[in-house]
């Protein structure tokens, strides 16, 4: 279902669709927070809370964070922002599965520049999952979260040797803490966050959820994510969000000298695929982040991109690429070209 709603003044309105069986209906993109948390950067706190400011004048109600983003600051910037507006216009998503440890220091490996100088305690007990919702209560300044999402129970992220402790802990514990507070009406929906199509397909065979996020897996790039478990997620009536719809920058930069793929510099095949769609929307005069965006959104189970921005500026550009046209051309050159899965669906 897809409904207009008003944004600016004067500038189109920005549509939404029903978040699976939430009840909830979310704007086509939703703000992604990461880069809030001084993801490789330090940002001005104030340009930072304006990022958000001006994506909710814009029509976005989707504010999506977690405890991990700059160990807390990107919940507190997010908040500020938050308690600008009228609770109630905005769906709010976290995620569990760390908590922030305020007596230790960071540690070594995180790629927030800045961020609160606590310490990430990875942790999907119940009692851990209960710890991390408070904690995200308190600096978020809200009386409530209506998305909750396990996050990051991935191989990307423990490795192959830790996967299965990590995913039994999480189905133990942090399961069934979000399902007891989706069943007392705390929470709209619940769901997970992960950067693999095969662990969405293993949690949603191994209890119920709302909604999931998916990082990475289905782009213009590549769609791991379309033979089983997107067909198995609309089965479902599970709403999906999509994240890194860009895959880490190079759908947004193009082929160019140290272009990101999954947060490295990109491998030649990569390279050399990305360059031959972009050949492609050139030739249709759209630009290549354009053909990204409308791609990932032409699968009928996906409701929201959760895309991250900086500045008021990104936010804008963001909004206005979802709103431009793309001719329907463009999808059947790049399958013709066989740099498109054919059984994709694209937008109509």
């Amino acid at each position: 279902m897809t409904q207009q709603q008003p944004s600016d003044p004067g500038s189109p309105a920005l549509p939404r669709r029903r978040l699976g069986c939430t009840g909830l209906d979310v704007s086509i993109v939703g703000f992604g927070t990461a880069p809030l948390g001084d993801l490789f950067a330090r940002l001005d706190d104030t340009a930072a809370i304006a990022a958000v400011e001006r994506a909710f004048a814009l029509g976005v109600n989707l504010l999506d964070s977690s405890p991990l983003y700059g160990h807390g600051l990107a919940e507190h910037r997010s908040g500020t922002a938050l308690r600008r507006v009228a609770r109630d216009d905005v769906v709010v998503c976290t995620k569990v599965g760390r908590w922030m440890d305020p007596f230790h220091g960071r540690g070594d490996g995180s790629n927030f520049a800045g961020g609160a100088p606590h310490r990430a305690v990875f942790d999907y007990s119940y009692d851990g999952t209960m710890r991390s919702v408070e904690q995200s209560l308190l600096r978020l300044g809200t009386d409530r979260i209506d998305l909750l999402l396990i996050h990051d129970v991935d191989v990307w992220t423990h490795g192959a040797d830790a996967i299965e402790a990590r995913f039994r802990e999480a189905m133990e514990g942090a399961y069934v803490a979000l399902d007891k507070l989706r069943s007392e009406r705390v929470v709209r929906g619940i769901g997970i966050g992960v950067n693999e199509a095969e662990m969405c397909v293993r949690f949603t065979k191994a209890g119920t959820f709302d909604t999931m996020l998916l990082a990475g897996r289905y782009s213009l790039l590549e769609q791991p994510a379309l033979a089983e478990f997107l067909p198995l997620a609309q089965a479902q009536g599970i709403g999906m969000m999509l994240g890194g719809v860009f895959n880490s920058g190079i759908l947004a930069t193009g082929a160019i000298a140290g272009a990101k793929y999954n947060y490295k510099d990109a491998p030649p095949d990569v390279m050399r695929k990305v360059a031959a769609i972009d050949r492609v929307c050139r030739a249709h005069n759209v630009a290549l982040p354009t053909a990204a965006l409308h791609f990932a959104l032409g699968h009928p189970a996906v409701a929201s991109l959760v895309l991250g921005a900086q500045t008021p500026q990104e936010v804008e550009r963001n909004v206005a690429a979802l709103l431009s046209p793309v001719p329907a051309a463009l999808w059947r050159d790049l399958k013709a070209e066989g740099l498109l899965d054919q059984h994709a669906p694209v937008p109509a």
